[in-house]
This record gives structure tokens, C-alpha cells and sequence, in this order.
């Protein structure tokens, strides 16, 4: 059905032809084109590469594939098997691996899976190093190792209890303060491997722990984005346990929801947004989030007298720019929270122990907190065009109209408005312009997104 080849990986659904989905044959071609990259980097030297893999249907062949292309490639691997995205990318660290193979495509429906590529950081390839991969899968030039020189795999362990520690040492998780508070939570892990990794970190919190979907066989209980429409069974479980509040996570655990004692969504947008008003509370500086996040995290940042940057849509790009100003929180709006005290990565362990930190701290109620924090409402549209219309021409046109307003073009158009702002961003793969709009109601944010799209059908219909 579909195989989709980016910088930040290969990602496809499972079955069918080769190069058209995600088959053997693609496993084998784009793993050895890693490993091949990994080679001009790492010349004469014996490669370490770390693998673990999500609960999806698929994960468990589609990891022997890997496991054995890389050690056909001649590079030794440490299998950690079942484990959340971050838990990869601090294994790499923690190993002194080259890179790391993560196996998940995320929040997408069961037929997917996907390769995702690390870094020797444990950080995802940026844009020129994941360009370069697939140049190499394109040519085929990459080679397998002879007899005497094919890897081995060298540990089979699990990294969960390292991740965890990792978590609890964080100076700014107050542990005693959690344990104290005896917070009750309802965690629902779509029966991915947050069905593991988060119930295990609750409790050495002390927090008593109800689990829903929370068996990682990878038969998915719902749609595994968290978002509020795929949530309707943990809101009404929440208020039947009356719990102090609800968590959820994607199926590789880098994103994080929460469900407030009544039964209502904190909002994803929200999560970044609440862990970065607690961190900024004892740590001054600058925070990070994409063009198409919630204001209220700028909002919340000039509160304790910090500034707010932006950046492209994207973790890399995320990474790169609090690198860049010195963040000491970023992320984005879609539940991913990044604390470079742990690691560069979006991490549901991490924000899950800083929020109930921060919750034990406030003495609120979920919904109290929440109530705390700006309210915004954003609007997500997107609008077809043909494939002979240029896009980045509609897209020059929208921000010349608009160019008495504060306007951003580092990742499509972004113009901000004194009290709302609007994001068009094309599609890398059909003629669609994005369109997120973001207001003090859905009402608001609707009709500013509705203004929006109706220029850019006036701007293509004078073009003709």
C-alpha cells in the first residue's frame, strides 16, 4: 500500500511489493544502506549498532531481519527487544553504540512499521545524513561482510530499569513529593510497550496504578494517536476509578496525553506546556517548540521572564534549535517533551516524572491546574489542490498579503496575529497545504483558518 522513504526513516505498511511497501527486501536494502553510512563515518572500525522495537503485530520479524542484516553487515548488536523510543536512544549513550535502529512507526494503525535511524547520540539523522542513507539504498552500494568478519549480537537485555533509574535521578524529580501526594492513575499504553515501561515507573513513585491496555501484544484497543476522539474509554474509566488523573501514550511511548479527574482532556498541547511552567520555575531559560504548537507555551515562558523560540515542524529540528539557544525545555505540541538533563529526545518516562512532580507540588486537582494556563484552541485543516498548481508559489502569495503581520517562513508560512496565529505548511508527498490555526475558542480559530483557505483559493483561481 504504502512505502514512504524520509530523512527521518523508512516507514510503510506491511506485505505486498517491494518499494511500494515495507517487504524483506526493503528491511535488508535500507538497513545496509545505514550500515554503509555508518561505515564512512567510522572507518576501520567494528560497529555497534542497538535495535529494540515496539509491541506492533510485526515487530517480532520484522527485528530478525535487522538483527540479521546488520550482522551480515559485519556490525555486532545489542537487542533490547521490546522498548519505547527513548529507551533506544539512551541505550545507544548508555552502550557507547554508533547508532540505533528503532522499529515503530509511532502512532500510526497496526499494518504500519517503520525503521527509524539514530545517530551515535542516540539522536535522530539530520536532514544531509538521512539524505545521504537513502542515496545509498538508491544506488545499492552498499556490501555484506565475508565469513570472518560477520557481527554477532552481544546482549539481549532489556534497558527498561536504566531508563527508569536514568528518570528518578533527575534533580527536578522530587520522588518523596509523588510518593507523599498517593496519587491514583489510570494508564492506558494502547497494549504497546508503555504497557511495561509506564505502569513500572509509576509504582517505584508510589503511585497506585490501574492499568487499561496496558498488554503489549500490539492488538491495539483503539486508533494509537492520542488524541481526544480515540480517549473515550481511559475518560470514562478515570472518573469511574476516581482517579487523580489518566495517562496515555503513543505505541513507542515518545508522546504523552493526559485525562484530567473529571473526565476531560488536559490536551496534548498542553502537556509541554505545564512540565515547561515547573521546569522554568527552578531553571531559568529558553524553551523550543514547533511553528504549529500552542502559543501558550511562548505565553508561559515570558511569565517567569524567559524567551521563547521557534522552529521547524520536526523532533530533529526541534533538537537542533534548542542546541542552538541553550533550551532548557522544548518539545512539541503534539504530547512529545524534550529535557536535555536526560536526553535530547521526546520522552513520555520523562514527562510523566516531571508532571507529577509538579502536580504533587501545586496541590491542584488536574483540572485546577489546567485551568492555570492560557486557553487557546487549535484548528487542524487541510485544503487539496491539483498537482499542477505550485504550491510554494500559493504559499509566497499568502505571505506577501499578509507581510504587515508578523510572518515566519523557516517551515512553510506561519503569520501571527496580536491574538491568533495561523500555520500553512505543503504536504512533502501530495499537492495539500496544511493548515493549523490556533485561537481563544474553536469558533475563532476555525473561521481564521476558513479566511485562510479562502485566499489561497482566490490566490489559485487568479493564477489560471
Amino acid at each position: 500500500m504504502t512505502l514512504i522513504k524520509s530523512i527521518s526513516g523508512i516507514r510503510g505498511t506491511i506485505g505486498g511489493n517491494a518499494g511500494d511497501n515495507l517487504t524483506p527486501q526493503d528491511l535488508v536494502k535500507f538497513t545496509a544502506a545505514y550500515v554503509e553510512w555508518l561505515k564512512e563515518k567510522n572507518e576501520e572500525k567494528r560497529l555497534r549498532v542497538v535495535i529494540g522495537r515496539d509491541a506492533r503485530l510485526s515487530g517480532g520479524w520484522v527485528s530478525s531481519i535487522v538483527e540479521g542484516t546488520l550482522c551480515g553487515c559485519g556490525v555486532d548488536v545489542v537487542n533490547i527487544g521490546l522498548a519505547t523510543t527513548p529507551t533506544v536512544e539512551l541505550a545507544v549513550t548508555g552502550y557507547r553504540a554508533d547508532g540505533g535502529i528503532i522499529l515503530t512507526a509511532s502512532h500510526n494503525p497496526k499494518q504500519w512499521n517503520a525503521l527509524k535511524l539514530l545517530n551515535n547520540r542516540g539522536e535522530f539523522l539530520n536532514d544531509a545524513e538521512g539524505k545521504r542513507v537513502l542515496a545509498i539504498a538508491a544506488a545499492d552500494s552498499y556490501q555484506f561482510a565475508d565469513i570472518d568478519h560477520i557481527g554477532k549480537v552481544i546482549s539481549r537485555e532489556s534497558y527498561d530499569n536504566e531508563h527508569i533509574e536514568r528518570v528518578l535521578s533527575l534533580k527536578l524529580v522530587d520522588r518523596d513529593a509523588v510518593r507523599a501526594a498517593r496519587f491514583k492513575v489510570v494508564v492506558d499504553a494502547v497494549n504497546s510497550v508503555g504497557g511495561v515501561v509506564i505502569p513500572a515507573l509509576l509504582r517505584e513513585l508510589g503511585v497506585e496504578v490501574i492499568e487499561l491496555n496496558c498488554t503489549p501484544d500490539g492488538h491495539f484497543a483503539h486508533n494509537p494517536e492520542p488524541i481526544p476522539e480515540h480517549l473515550t474509554e481511559i475518560s470514562a474509566r478515570v472518573v469511574a476509578e476516581k482517579a487523580d488523573l489518566g495517562i496515555v501514550v503513543d505505541p513507542d511511548v515518545d508522546r504523552l496525553a493526559l485525562v484530567c479527574e473529571d473526565g476531560t482532556m488536559f490536551g496534548e498541547e498542553y502537556t509541554l506546556v505545564a512540565v515547561a511552567d515547573y521546569i522554568l520555575s527552578h531553571t531559568k531559560g529558553t524553551t523550543v517548540s514547533n511553528l504549529s504548537s500552542s502559543r501558550a507555551l511562548r505565553d508561559v515562558t515570558e511569565k517567569h521572564g524567559c524567551t521563547y523560540y521557534a522552529a521547524a515542524v520536526g523532533e530533529v529540528n526541534v533538537v537542533t534549535r534548542m542546541k542552538e539557544v541553550g533550551a532548557v525545555i522544548g518539545g512539541e505540541g503534539n504530547g512529545g517533551v524534550i529535557y536535555p538533563e536526560c536526553h535530547y529526545g521526546r520522552d513520555a518516562l520523562v514527562g510523566v516524572a516531571l508532571f507529577l512532580t509538579h502536580l504533587a507540588h501545586s496541590k491542584m486537582s488536574v483540572s485546577a491546574l489546567r485551568a492555570t494556563y492560557p486557553q487557546y484552541y487549535i484548528s487542524k485543516n487541510k485544503i487539496q489542490l491539483t498537482p499542477q498548481i505550485d504550491v510554494d508559489a500559493v504559499l509566497k502569495q499568502i505571505k506577501e498579503k499578509y507581510a504587515h503581520e508578523q510572518v515566519n517562513d523557516i517551515d512553510g508560512v506561519k503569520i501571527d496575529f496580536p491574538t491568533e496565529w495561523v500555520h500553512l505548511r505543503k504536504s512533502n508527498t501530495e499537492p495539500i497545504i496544511r493548515i493549523y490555526s490556533e485561537s481563544k475558542d474553536k469558533a475563532s480559530a476555525d473561521a481564521l483558518a476558513e479566511k485562510i483557505m479562502a485566499d489561497i483559493r482566490e490566490t489559485v483561481a487568479s493564477s489560471r
